[in-house]
């Protein structure tokens, strides 16, 4: 992978991440996400220089436009991208986070926010992915059958500081999402 040659923090995102945490295949995937911080997207672009990259622009509206050497994205742009070649499948899909500091900074909302050190797991292999409270975080804003799978294939690993994030996380973009419930422990009164 390209990525193990990255002098940068990187992430493993999505499906896969929920996989690798997982340890187990889940279901077939389109493409890999990758999670990088905002402020390494210059090292990003220099470690795919030869690469197709395309930025959406605007983000989720399905315009894809080349993301040119030395543009520097600014919020909402988060979305790349990216293929070997332009004749190539889109195999990459980037997507760029916040931080300040030590801290990452959910691009959704600033109250969201971990140490950076905090964001990620790393497999066996020592592949760097992201934390499965933090996917699932990005899963629930618009849940589909595929996120509820991934649900519930991950919610055992999740020890109680874990669950306590992502529950804390989820009410302030979906207070009433139904994972919140699952998540907390159930008082006994």
């Amino acid at each position: 992978m390209v990525f193990a040659k990255a002098d940068f923090p990187w992430w493993i995102a999505g499906g896969y991440a929920i996989e690798l945490a997982v340890g187990r295949e889940l279901r077939a995937h389109g493409d890999l996400d990758v999670l990088v911080l905002r402020r390494d997207q210059a090292l990003v672009h220099e470690l795919l220089a030869d690469w197709d990259l395309h930025v959406a622009d605007p983000p989720g509206q399905g315009e894809l436009r080349p993301w040119r050497p030395g543009e520097v994205l600014r919020p909402p742009l988060h979305d790349i991208w990216c293929r070997r070649t332009s004749k190539a499948p889109w195999s990459v899909q980037l997507m760029l986070d916040e931080a300040e500091g030590t801290q990452w900074v959910s691009r959704r909302t600033p109250q969201i926010r971990l140490p950076i050190d905090k964001l990620g797991w790393t497999s066996e292999a020592g592949i760097p992915y992201l934390a499965p409270e933090v996917q699932l975080f990005y899963k629930a804003k618009a849940t589909r059958d595929k996120d509820e799978t991934d649900f519930e294939a991950v919610l055992p690993l999740l020890d109680a500081p874990a669950r306590a994030w992502l529950a804390d996380a989820i009410k302030v973009i979906a207070p009433g999402h139904p994972w919140i419930r699952r998540l907390l422990p159930v008082s006994r009164t």
